[in-house]
C-alpha cells in the first residue's frame, strides 16, 4: 500500500496484538497503509498524552504527511501513537484497553472479558479480533484438502503457553519460542490425551510460547494416533488455518486469548481447556461459556451445536453504522 493510503494500522511487534488490528482492516475492504512499529526504551512506560516518543527513530521516520483520515490500532503502546494522529485529524479505532487516554478514540473495541466502564465509544466484544475472516476459513479448506483424509472426527488441538517474558522491542519472535517460557511437557501431553480421546485424529499445532519440550511431548503422545503436528517455526507453510477449516471440534489452551477467539470463528465445538491462566484469561473463557459458544474441557466432555462467531465482521459493520468510514477511506 502507498503511503497516501487513507487507512493507516499501527501494527504492533506482538503478533497476536497486530492481528486485532489489521483483522478489522483487512474486513473493512478499503486499501490500507500497515506501519510496522518498534518500540524505544521509553515505550515501557506510562504516557498519557498523544505522542511517539515511545517509537525508535527508525519508526518515528515512517509517520509522516499526508496524514490517513483513519487510524486502526490496537495495544496500550501503540495507544499515543493513534491519538497523536487523532490530533492531526485522523479518526481512531482501537482495539484493547488503551491504559490513558480513552475518551480521546471515536472507537474503543475491548473484550468483555476485560469489564471496562461503559462509554458512549465503547463496543464490547466476545474475545478478540482477529485475521480469520469466514473467507479465509473458506479458502484454507481448499488449501488443504489432504487434511480430510484424516478420519473423523478431527480434533485440532492448539497449544499457546505462559504470557510472560519475551521480547520488549523490536519485531516478534520468529523461529522458536519466547524466551524462558514454556508451557509444562506433561500439561501438554495431557492436552494431547485428551484430544485423541475425542477424536479418531488431531490437527495440533503448538505457538511460540509452547517451548520444544512440550512439543516433543506432545509428538510422542500422539506417535500411534493419526495425527498431523505442526511445531512452530518449523520449515513449511503453516497449516493452522487449515487445522480450524477441517476440523469437527478444537480443543484450545485457556492462556491464548488470539487462538480462543480464531476457534471461535468456525463452527466446530470449541473446549477451552484451563492451563492456569491469568484472572483475564479465566474470565474470557467464562464469558464464552456463558454465552455457549465454549465449554470446560473435562473427562468426557461432549461436542454440542454453535454457531460460528464473527466478532471482527461485526466491528466492521459498526464502523459503517457510526460514520467512520465516511471519510476513512470512501474518498
Amino acid at each position: 500500500m502507498t503511503q497516501a493510503a487513507p487507512i493507516w494500522v499501527l501494527a504492533d511487534p506482538r503478533p497476536g496484538t497486530a492481528a486485532q488490528a489489521l483483522g478489522l482492516a483487512e474486513r473493512l475492504g478499503r486499501p490500507f497503509r500497515t506501519l510496522a512499529l518498534e518500540w524505544g526504551a521509553l515505550a515501557p512506560l506510562p504516557m498519557p498524552w498523544p505522542t511517539l516518543a515511545g517509537l525508535t527513530g527508525a519508526a518515528r521516520a515512517l509517520i509522516a504527511p499526508p496524514w490517513p483520515r483513519l487510524v486502526i490500532s490496537a495495544g496500550r503502546r501503540s495507544a499515543p501513537v493513534a491519538l497523536w494522529l487523532a490530533a492531526r485529524g485522523a479518526k481512531t479505532v482501537h482495539a484493547m484497553r488503551p491504559g490513558f487516554g480513552a475518551a480521546g478514540f471515536d472507537l474503543l473495541v475491548v473484550g468483555r472479558h476485560d469489564a471496562v466502564l461503559p462509554a458512549e465509544n465503547l463496543l464490547e466484544i466476545l474475545g478478540a479480533m482477529h485475521r480469520m475472516s469466514p473467507a479465509r476459513l473458506a479458502a484454507a479448506r481448499h488449501d488443504w484438502p489432504a487434511l480430510a483424509d484424516l478420519p473423523t472426527p478431527r480434533v485440532a488441538l492448539l497449544l499457546g503457553g505462559p504470557v510472560r517474558g519475551g521480547p520488549v522491542r523490536g519485531g516478534p519472535v520468529r523461529g522458536g519460542p519466547v524466551r524462558g517460557v514454556g508451557m509444562a511437557p506433561e500439561a501438554a501431553a495431557r492436552l494431547a490425551a485428551q484430544a485423541m480421546a475425542m477424536g479418531a485424529s488431531v490437527l495440533a499445532s503448538t505457538s511460540r510460547r509452547t517451548g520444544d519440550a512440550a512439543a516433543e511431548a506432545v509428538a510422542v503422545a500422539l506417535s500411534s494416533h493419526p495425527h498431523r503436528l505442526f511445531r512452530w517455526g518449523e520449515a513449511g507453510e503453516n497449516p493452522y488455518a487449515g487445522f480450524l477449516a477441517w476440523a469437527d471440534a478444537i480443543v484450545v489452551s485457556g492462556d491464548s486469548v488470539s487462538m480462543i477467539s480464531e476457534a471461535l470463528a468456525t463452527t466446530a465445538a470449541v473446549f477451552i481447556a484451563p492451563t492456569g491462566e491469568a484472572p483475564r484469561h479465566a474470565r474470557l473463557a467464562e464469558s464464552l461459556f456463558a454465552a455457549g459458544q465454549a465449554q470446560p474441557l473435562v473427562p468426557a466432555a461432549t461436542p454440542g451445536p454453535r454457531h460460528a462467531l464473527d466478532e471482527t465482521g461485526r466491528v466492521a459493520l459498526a464502523l459503517a453504522e457510526r460514520g467512520l468510514l465516511d471519510d476513512g477511506g470512501g474518498r
